[in-house]
Formats: C-alpha cells, sequence, structure tokens
C-alpha cells in the first residue's frame, strides 16, 4: 500500500520534475513577487518559513576574488526559504528518527530575465525504502501543491 501510495503520488507530480529528484517549476515574474506568494502558500499550507537567506546576495561579495568563475549562468537572484511544520516533524521521528535529516526543508528560488525558477529538492528520493516513505511522501505532496498554487496565482 505505501509503495502505491508513492507511485501514485510521484505520477500526479511528474510534469514539474527534474530528473526525478528536483521538483521544478518556472513562472514569468520576478523574484520578489513569486517569493511572497511561495512563503504566503506555504505558511497558508502550515508549513512556517524559519530562515531565509539571501544566497545570491551573499554570493556577490565574491565577485571580484571569483572573476569570470562568479555567477556564469547570470542569474540576477538566488533566494531560499527554510522551513518546518512541527506535526509532520513529530510523525517523521515517531516513524524513523533518523529521517529527521531531512528537517527543516528548503525551497530554493533563482531569477533570470524576470523570470523565476522554484526548486524544491524530493524527500521521498532520501526516504525511499524507510518506514517514514508514506509520510514524508504526504509531505512532498503538501509542498508541492503549495507551490503549484503560489506559481498559479496572476502577477499582480
Amino acid at each position: 500500500m505505501k509503495k502505491l501510495f508513492t507511485l501514485i503520488s510521484m505520477l500526479i507530480c511528474a510534469p514539474a520534475w527534474s530528473g526525478g529528484n528536483v521538483y521544478q517549476k518556472t513562472v514569468d515574474a520576478s523574484m520578489d513577487v513569486t517569493y511572497k506568494r511561495v512563503y504566503q502558500q506555504l505558511e497558508e499550507n502550515r508549513f512556517y518559513v524559519v530562515f531565509e537567506p539571501n544566497i545570491g546576495s551573499n554570493l556577490s561579495g565574491f565577485a571580484v576574488r571569483w572573476g569570470d568563475d562568479y555567477n556564469r549562468n547570470g542569474l540576477n537572484g538566488i533566494r531560499s526559504m527554510v522551513f518546518c511544520n512541527g506535526w509532520y516533524a513529530n510523525a517523521v521521528s515517531n516513524a524513523d528518527p533518523t529521517m529527521l535529516a531531512l528537517c527543516p526543508l528548503h525551497i530554493t528560488l533563482t531569477e533570470k530575465d524576470g523570470k523565476t525558477t522554484v526548486l524544491f529538492a524530493r524527500p521521498t528520493v532520501i526516504a525511499a525504502g524507510s518506514p517514514a516513505t508514506e509520510i514524508v511522501a504526504e509531505i512532498e505532496n503538501k509542498v508541492i501543491n503549495a507551490l503549484e498554487q503560489a506559481l498559479l496565482m496572476p502577477v499582480k
């Protein structure tokens, strides 16, 4: 039953996966707009953002030192959200404490030429074969559904 649930979950979300390991979706909206929408949807789905690193800003301090090797993909921004849901963390801990390695989860957003890409490393890849697979699949699906809701919102 657990394997069937995981398989169905994978098939539902398959179009947005990159190589099967990473959820990836690009929208025609700025980082600022997309970031706010994703943050809002995560919180509305009870995934609370606990840390917000601005990776692009941190890396920009190395531009001179790294020279031609700095930002070769020409990204305009890189930001992350680190988030958690206490109830799910407890459920994962109850099923398989080693899967707490997934806690907290994170999402990375990149911007290039006015388009933002959202990236989410699928926790089911790590949890494959674990007693926590079913709860981790539920978490993954809930996060991806929140992302899809956020990315389908009209740009204002």
